[in-house]
């Protein structure tokens, strides 16, 4: 791999979140002036939004790691389309209480009994909710009435709601989100990067990782680089271990323009002058209800051989389809979320189901194994195809 050849301490340049290579980017700079500010006060909603890859995750892994846990105590949950229930119990088991799926009340028992042990010991408490784009307005209420909880004039529990554009504009605009907004006492957009931080962010990334400029990098290759990854900082991780795993299959000690060029060529499905579409990832049809089989992964996302792929794009096709199942990843988790709260609903309504509390624990379970599952599974799949691409090209 690319690392081994420039002998880098560890990839510098990988696509899943790591706090460790925080960039203090200007945009950056300032979301973390709105989170201490936010802090401060104790209170409220904190908004942070951003385009997916701007950095929302790192941002907050950072934030975790300047915390002192003695001071602050952090729940967080991912959401993928919860209603009001299914997030009260969702925020009960980020505090580490297993409550039963869809008893409200013991888990705003729960949470209330939590916050008001960690209040006399001294200790803060925040509410992490990630994709909050996808959160029911129901959902989002719920929220708003957990930040009631008070113990005297203190308040208890502060959220930091992490969104895609389109939360903020929600949040804008929906008449029924009016109280929401009144308790938002910080907010901030994560824009892209700037043309010229980019260079900054590459040998920031690298220096880590003790980059002693091997490779070089012409001064020219900034500007396209910025151009192709719009400046977000995911694309550019994207591009710059593509530009490396090229550079160290040619025993390059130097990125140039044609280099850069040939990669984003390939990158776009270009071969030799030849226009080709890259795999679509097939997804084996999958059902969420009851014991059915957990989603499968792509099949596109299996090792290839060079005769099937035509040789110098197969890296390429493979990473563009393990990224595309980390999409379906998202579907498949979202269509679960749904069958939890479709069951919940049912046994609220008197649907005779005697079944559905168990049903309800064994999706939960099969959620997080499938989480976890296909995240490790995808991680290797990266290694494996980076490792044998590099072996093969040189």
């Amino acid at each position: 791999m690319y690392e081994q050849f420039y002998d880098f301490s560890e990839r510098p340049f990988q696509l899943t979140p790591d706090p460790a290579f925080f960039f203090e980017s200007v945009t950056h700079k300032k979301a973390l002036s709105y989170l201490g500010y936010g802090l401060n006060q104790g209170e409220g909603f904190i908004v942070i939004t951003g385009e997916v890859g701007a950095g929302k995750s790192t941002l907050v892994g950072h934030l975790r790691n300047k915390l002192d846990p003695e001071r602050v105590t952090i729940g967080e949950v991912v959401t993928s389309g919860l209603d009001g229930d299914a997030m009260i119990t969702m925020a009960a088991h980020s505090f580490g209480f297993s409550v039963p799926s869809g008893d409200k009340a013991a888990a705003l028992t729960a949470i209330e009994s939590f916050l008001h042990e960690e209040a006399r010991a001294g200790r803060k408490v925040m509410l992490i909710v990630d994709e909050a784009q996808n959160l029911s307005v129901g959902a989002l209420e719920e929220l708003r009435m957990l930040s009631n909880f008070h113990l005297g004039s203190q308040s208890l529990l502060q959220m930091l709601l992490l969104g895609q554009p389109e939360f903020r504009q929600l949040l804008e605009e929906w008449d029924e989100l009016e109280q929401i907004r009144q308790r938002v006492i910080a907010a901030h957009h994560l824009d892209a990067m700037q043309p010229e931080e980019v260079e900054q962010y590459v040998t920031h990334r690298l220096a880590h990782v003790g980059w002693t400029d091997n490779p070089a990098f012409d001064p020219a290759i900034w500007a396209r680089i910025h151009e192709e990854s719009r400046g977000i900082p995911r694309l550019v991780n994207r591009l710059m271990s593509r530009l490396l795993m090229r550079a160290a299959a040619q025993s390059r000690s130097r990125i140039d323009v044609d280099l850069f060029d040939a990669v984003v060529a390939e990158m776009h499905g270009r071969s030799a002058g030849q226009q080709r579409k890259s795999p679509t990832p097939v997804v084996e049809p999958t059902s969420f209800a009851g014991d059915q089989p957990a989603p499968q992964v792509p099949k596109e996302a299996e090792p290839m051989t060079d005769d099937q792929n035509g040789g110098s794009g197969l890296l390429e096709a493979q990473i563009e389809a393990i990224e595309s199942a980390f999409g379906e990843r998202d579907k498949a988790i979202s269509a679960l979320r749904r069958e939890i709260a479709d069951l919940g609903e049912s046994r609220h309504s008197g649907v005779p189901d005697g079944d559905v509390d168990a049903r309800l624990e064994k999706i939960e379970a099969r959620l997080d194994e499938q989480e976890r599952s296909l995240r490790h599974v995808l991680s290797m799949m990266i290694d494996y195809f980076e490792s044998s691409a590099t072996r093969d090209a040189a």
